[in-house]
């Protein structure tokens, strides 16, 4: 099968588009035929095994997981003798390793029904990043009806589900972006829009209930600041980066997994895959409530280019590859 294979850290230049065996599904997993991928910001801190704090898990002198990517939907193939509540010919959707390749081996309990409304690229899109935000939302920022949700980075990956999930819970949504996103933060339902290019949210008069930073641009300081007395910062990016440093982005997830010990103000999302989750997705998907946005797709042959895009250009929204 055609893959994306990955030896060695460094550039896009590390990552061959070639041929390698396709998987065998263990008695807990699927196979997959995936008809799409999507592309994360975890797929180039692992291209470039950057920061380098986290090679450890990743990999010492190369990436464990040798062909790139995790979000997918496809149409499964062949099911483990374990697996009860998948079967060959279902379309799914998930997050696990491999995903720029023709077929891909997931565990049962990380993949659900694609949502019927939805194309292949659009469920590609949602996993990772959707369930970033459905997590930081409902289960560590606990919106409720009524809320002040301030969502900064709306415009990003995650943020564009944020901003749709929190309107679906009934929150009314402050969405902070540049200039150039502000109609589409509004057409995903915010109720405003803070423009970061001439506008600091930290200096406002609003208090949030829930500030859910996805870009770590401002100190703990600042965002506690604009917190109405019982309300929490949940932190779910490290602060603007862009490579080759040893701890990167996790400096100010460090301090704020620290001050979480003592604070109720503060916590900091460590998100894991959920097959859960992805159905409560799928649900809001299927209701009209949420839709993926995809900026660009690119074919498989071309993931690379769409790593480097997402690394390099400071995409909107969603990069999808097409398989």
């Amino acid at each position: 099968m055609k893959a994306i294979i990955q030896d060695r850290y460094g550039s896009p230049e590390a990552l061959e588009f070639g041929d390698v065996d396709p998987p065998a599904p263990g008695d807990d997993e699927v196979l997959v035929r995936v008809h799409a991928a999507a592309v994360n910001a975890l797929d180039w801190h692992v291209m470039r095994g950057d920061p380098y704090l986290a090679r450890p898990m990743m990999g010492l002198r190369g990436p464990r997981a040798k062909i790139r990517g995790r979000d997918f939907a496809g149409r499964i193939e062949s099911v483990g003798r374990n697996v009860t509540r998948l079967k060959a010919g279902d379309e799914v959707f998930g997050e696990a390793d491999g995903a720029f390749a023709e077929y891909l081996a997931a565990p049962e309990g990380v993949v659900a029904h694609k949502p019927a409304r939805l194309t292949f690229e659009q469920a590609a899109a949602i996993p990772l990043a959707g369930n970033t935000a459905l997590m930081g939302l409902r289960d560590l920022g606990q919106v409720q009806p009524g809320h002040r949700v301030l969502i900064n980075g709306a415009s990003g990956g995650v943020g564009t589900f944020a901003v749709q999930i929190a309107k679906a819970f009934g929150a009314d949504v402050t969405g902070v972006c540049s200039t150039r996103n502000v109609e589409q933060t509004l057409a995903l339902g915010a109720d405003r829009v803070v423009d970061y290019t001439s506008d600091d949210f930290t200096t406002g008069t609003t208090r949030y209930n829930l500030i859910f930073d996805l870009v770590g641009n401002r100190s703990l300081t600042e965002s506690r600041r604009v917190l109405t007395p019982t309300g929490k910062l949940v932190l779910s990016g490290g602060g603007v980066y862009r490579g080759g440093s040893i701890v990167g982005p996790m400096a100010l997830m460090v301090k704020g997994m620290v001050l979480a010990r003592f604070a109720r103000w503060v916590d900091v999302l460590q998100a894991e895959q959920r097959a859960a989750n992805l159905t409560a997705l799928a649900e809001l998907a299927e209701a009209g409530k949420l839709t993926p946005v995809i900026e660009r797709t690119y074919p498989l042959s071309e993931a690379a280019s769409a790593i480097h895009y997402l690394e390099t250009e400071h995409a909107r929204a969603k990069v999808v590859i097409t398989v």
